[in-house]
């Protein structure tokens, strides 16, 4: 009974301790979401703005742009996989990864060959374990992303793209994040960057709200060429602090859960011992009354 009552005790000693390290790291991740947030909702206006600039240019433009145009024969896509530098986020990674794999199925399924771009210790991880190629990494930065890596990641894909595919160019560009939609539920999202899908039209104003008037100067192809790369590195850069907040929500969520089993498992033990060492009381007492009885019996 007293080797199983110390098993007991040094089990809750464990839990007790694992608690104070999820417990501090929920509250890590609680004070640095609220920084992540605050990212998110100030790179919207831009966002939003570039996107509309876009819009107005292909929207009121019949140019053929290599950025707009669908290309006759698609032979390969460019994948670029958001993930996190840490783990302890759930399934935050494995969400994305699980996407990465159902969208590079359907686009070999199409005829089409896939290279990855990787951003995240654990992409670079996942490949590197199955042995499987990519192209280009970045890592170090997901827990607070720079607009720097953001447009060096637009250079390298819109380099790729411009370049001609028998020579290795891609004719598709695609980007798998987790989007975040509340403190609960961050979403695996797959997007199509280029060539462009221009899904917004000709946006209606709200009722306080004017749409500005663009005019093209000095011709469509140049507008293009300035502003659709552009246009991508915002996007690019938006999914980086989509992610970064969406791991900040499920690290929290994830040692939440953690603290949480840890006091089950505290709950658990300690009745197991508790019983452990009222049973040890029980047999030491039967013992004494037991030797009292012989030793009356004796005399």
């Amino acid at each position: 009974m007293g080797a199983q009552l110390r098993v007991y005790r040094q089990k809750i000693k464990t839990a007790q301790t694992t608690k104070k390290i999820t417990r501090a790291m929920e509250l890590i991740a609680a004070s640095r979401i609220q920084k992540a947030l605050q990212r998110v909702h100030a790179s919207g206006p831009y966002s939003r703005a570039v996107t509309r600039a876009v819009s107005a240019v292909a929207t009121y433009s019949n140019v053929d742009h290599i950025l707009t145009t669908e290309p006759e024969t698609s032979e390969r896509a460019a994948v670029l996989v958001f993930c996190s530098d840490r783990g302890l986020a759930g399934a935050f990674n494995a969400n994305v990864l699980r996407e990465t794999e159902e969208l590079a199925s359907l686009l070999r399924s199409q005829g089409k060959e896939v290279v990855y771009y990787l951003v995240g210790r654990k992409s670079v991880g996942y490949f590197t374990f199955r042995k499987r190629a990519y192209e280009q990494s970045w890592v170090g930065g997901t827990d607070s992303p720079d607009p720097d890596t953001a447009a060096e990641i637009g250079r390298a894909l819109v380099d790729r793209f411009v370049q001609p595919t028998s020579e290795g160019g891609v004719d598709e560009i695609h980007i798998v994040y987790n989007r975040f939609v509340s403190m609960l539920t961050q979403a695996p999202e797959v997007v199509r960057l280029l060539p462009l899908e221009v899904v917004e039209g000709v946006e209606e104003p709200g009722e306080k709200e004017i749409l500005p008037l663009y005019e093209f100067e000095p011709e469509v192809d140049n507008v293009l060429d300035a502003l659709l790369p552009v246009y991508i590195e915002s996007r690019i850069f938006n999914a980086m602090l989509q992610s970064a907040a969406s791991k900040q929500a499920a690290t929290q969520k994830a040692m939440k859960s953690a603290s949480d089993n840890a006091d089950k498992l505290i709950r658990d033990y300690t009745r197991l011992a508790n019983n452990a060492r009222q049973a040890e009381i029980t047999q030491q007492i039967s013992e004494i009354v037991g030797g009292a009885d012989a030793l009356s019996s004796a005399k």
